[in-house]
């Protein structure tokens, strides 16, 4: 019994001294986990420029005709355009310049009295037209905004009330005119020819050219000048700019996805003015772009070389 006594509380020792070596080893902290490096927020996408506002809207114009012994009378108000004007008599601009021997650059005043086509002689001029011809004569045109869309301009001996650069009352005034020679000329984008200046089948015409672009590329003014439109009024050009250039020069833009610029912007030759696009009547993205000498139409091809 002594025997086994010993032996048991010697096992006990054993199991005790085991326990304490066990207890002694170092204890081993668990390697921390490495923490996800902070990933930044993504960066804040800007949004596309919205398409430019004109500077000036014109005004609509109410039709109240007086009827006198030499026909119709328009008496001009301010914000009107001769565009406006007659459009809202039915009748085409062309005959309104024709019958009051307008010349450029086709500013009216506001006070002015305008002779108006009678309705007879409307009707008999569209009677023997086609549809088609008809529908040219009454839509607009790159040369009808040219010849009719600026805004009728006060008269020297109205009073001029001051108002803010941004106000409606400064921008509805005529742009000013550019001297000095015409700009060296230079192409607006980048990009082959896709159809070029002249006489197309079915009897068309370019009156420019047409460039291939991607969507959203620059265009740049093609010489210095002055914002004289920024619109979409004629649905087959798009988005389109006009700028008026010195010694009678126009540069035209058309297609682009969003203007950038607004009427009476002064712009420098190479500034971004438009992003390209397929706006109006194309189906992939192209610049229409056009070079006036006056109303007159001139290849850009010949006048600025390169293509």
């Amino acid at each position: 019994m002594v025997v086994r006594a010993y032996l048991v509380i010697g096992a006990m020792g054993l199991l005790l001294a085991g326990c304490q070596s066990y207890g002694g080893l170092p204890k081993r902290t668990p390697p921390a986990r490495a923490r996800p490096a902070a990933v930044p927020p993504p960066a804040a996408t800007q949004p596309a420029p919205a398409p430019a506002r004109p500077a000036w809207v014109a005004r609509r114009v109410v039709p109240d005709a007086v009827t006198t012994p030499q026909g119709r009378i328009h008496t001009v108000k301010p914000g009107e355009t001769g565009i406006a004007i007659a459009r809202a008599y039915g009748v085409p601009w062309p005959d309104v310049v024709a019958l009051n021997g307008l010349a450029p650059p086709y500013v009216l005043e506001v006070g002015q009295k305008l002779r108006l086509p009678s309705a007879q002689a409307a009707t008999a001029r569209v009677a023997g037209m086609t549809l088609e011809q008809r529908a040219r004569a009454f839509d607009l045109d790159i040369d009808s905004i040219v010849t009719g869309g600026e805004p009728a301009a006060p008269r020297p001996t109205s009073p001029v009330r001051r108002a803010g650069p941004n106000s409606a009352a400064s921008a509805a005034v005529p742009l000013p005119a550019l001297t000095g020679p015409a700009p060296a000329f230079r192409w607006p984008v980048e990009g082959r020819i896709v159809s070029g200046f002249g006489p197309k089948p079915g009897g068309r015409f370019n009156d420019g050219v047409n460039l291939k672009v991607n969507a959203g590329q620059p265009v740049r003014a093609a010489g210095d000048g002055v914002v004289a439109y920024a619109g979409d009024a004629i649905p087959g050009f798009g988005n389109l700019l006009l700028i008026k250039h010195a010694d009678g020069w126009v540069s035209a833009y058309g297609h682009n996805e969003a203007l950038l610029v607004q009427r009476g912007t002064r712009v420098k030759a190479g500034e971004v003015i438009a992003r390209a696009g397929q706006s109006g009547a194309v189906s992939e993205p192209q610049l229409h772009f056009e070079l006036r000498k006056g109303r007159q139409p001139v290849d850009p091809a010949r006048v600025i070389g390169g293509r």
